[in-house]
């Protein structure tokens, strides 16, 4: 059941958190163990010097609430306000001014509106339920009140489930699309394996669409992750200076400590170093949604055979401010990358990017079963493959247009694949995933 409390002066004081956290052992997982129902069995003591360095860090990041709201999956939400938000913490976002919305929403070409248009009360119908039964903390019926926006809270234990306190809400840096054309390198590679469809750069690009179908896949190690997501990227991709905006779904128990997908946001200016973090774990991204929360859960998920989910992504440049906001649903703002952050993406994009993204650790000398999508591999199909449809890209006068000429990659297709395909309906979209570990993928 959940609860709603309002909160006054914060959090508890490090003291009370020291004593508590030295009364017990923490519950740690070991960079090998494999998840099974997320039981997690390694344990360590843990020093009152790191659980200090710890705290320290969550006290940036977790704000004091207005309301607090616990999400039937175990998670916090903190109704933070909206000028309190860890965002606003950026030494370029000192005196940032929150826009409220954008200049302008990037414009549908007649064929989208009238695609629009043959939507039958059907199919509506099903897009209200998907609207609003999309993220789990919404269950209960209770919101974050006008003026803030939600934020998952942070614990001690999602920092100790990371390699170290300076990785937590990291991405691993994954390696260059002009090197990933070559067969997969686990090394070079740091274990990163995809299934994309990916633009050229014929054509300067303001943002980037796709509707992306949710499915739960399983992970094998704990520090391994699946996500399927979108690129906006600007920069060289074997320099330090690569500029990404990324979004869409993920599964990571390091990240989370459960195997549940995710809603989720990325970005860095500098090859993913020292730049950037997921969500809000780092400042960066502001949020104007009091309804959406970055980090959580999103349910239903989609079934083998059965019922399939999706959720639809929007990002895109403000034509007149610069700021790169990102939409969900139709018409759903969540909030904006300020364009202080950017080096390359302060102008345009040079290349969008669709698709899967795992890691793959090799744990016990071999691929892991860490399964990309549904699990399985795109000749299976609708209703059992997982896809991305109706790709489109912002071009240059804030338009919609459907993407036609895309390439598609992926390192191994005996452990993941993709195959894509067009039509009316759909416009230009792929299956794509896989199971990893297989007779074949080894």
């Amino acid at each position: 059941m959940g609860f709603v409390e309002k909160q006054r002066g914060g959090f508890p004081s490090l003291l009370h958190l020291l004593v508590v956290a030295n009364s017990f052992l923490f519950t740690v997982v070991s960079q090998s163990e494999v998840v099974s129902g997320l039981n997690y069995r390694a344990h360590r003591q843990v020093s009152s010097l790191r659980l200090e360095r710890i705290q320290r860090h969550l006290d940036k990041i977790n704000k004091p609430a207005v309301m607090t709201i616990q999400s039937p999956d175990g998670d916090i939400i903190d109704c933070v306000h909206k000028r309190k938000q860890p965002a606003l913490d950026h030494p370029l976002l000192k005196n940032h001014r929150i826009q409220k919305e954008p200049t302008e929403w990037p414009k549908l070409n007649s064929k989208m509106v009238k695609q629009n248009e043959k939507r039958n009360g059907k199919e509506e119908e099903e897009e209200v339920v998907l609207r609003s039964a999309w993220q789990m903390w919404h269950r209960n019926g209770t919101r974050c009140p006008k003026g803030t926006v939600p934020v998952r809270r942070s614990t001690v234990h999602d920092v100790l489930r990371s390699k170290s306190l300076s990785d937590f809400g990291k991405k691993r840096s994954r390696i260059g699309l002009d090197r990933r054309t070559d067969a997969p390198d686990v090394v070079s590679g740091n274990g990163h394996e995809h299934a994309i469809a990916y633009t050229g750069t014929s054509q300067d690009m303001y943002g980037a669409k796709a509707t992306i179908n949710v499915w739960d896949p399983s992970i094998q190690v704990v520090n391994e992750f699946s996500l399927s997501q979108i690129w906006v990227l600007s920069g060289s991709f074997d320099g330090s200076d690569l500029n990404s905006i990324e979004a869409g779904w993920q599964v990571s128990p390091e990240l989370y400590g459960d195997s549940r997908p995710r809603l989720f946001t990325y970005w860095t200016s500098d090859s993913y170093q020292a730049t950037g973090c997921y969500n809000l774990l780092c400042a960066g991204f502001v949020q104007t949604n009091s309804k959406i929360a970055i980090g959580a859960a999103i349910s239903p998920v989609s079934s083998y055979a059965a019922n399939q989910y999706d959720i639809s992504i929007l990002i895109w440049k403000d034509p007149r401010l610069g700021n790169w906001w990102l939409g969900f649903g139709d018409n759903t703002l969540v909030g904006y990358w300020p364009a202080e952050l950017f080096t390359h993406l302060a102008d345009r994009a040079t290349m969008v990017e669709w698709g899967g993204e795992v890691v793959n650790t090799r744990a016990n000398g071999q691929h892991t079963s860490t399964q990309m999508g549904s699990g399985h591999f795109a000749e299976d199909g609708f209703g059992k493959a997982s896809y991305f449809r109706n790709l489109e890209v912002v071009d240059s006068d804030n338009s919609l247009t459907s993407v036609h000429d895309i390439s598609i990659l992926a390192e191994n297709t005996n452990c993941y694949n993709i195959k894509n395909f067009y039509n009316n309906d759909w416009g230009t979209y792929f299956y794509y995933g896989g199971p990893g570990y297989n007779p074949q993928c080894t």
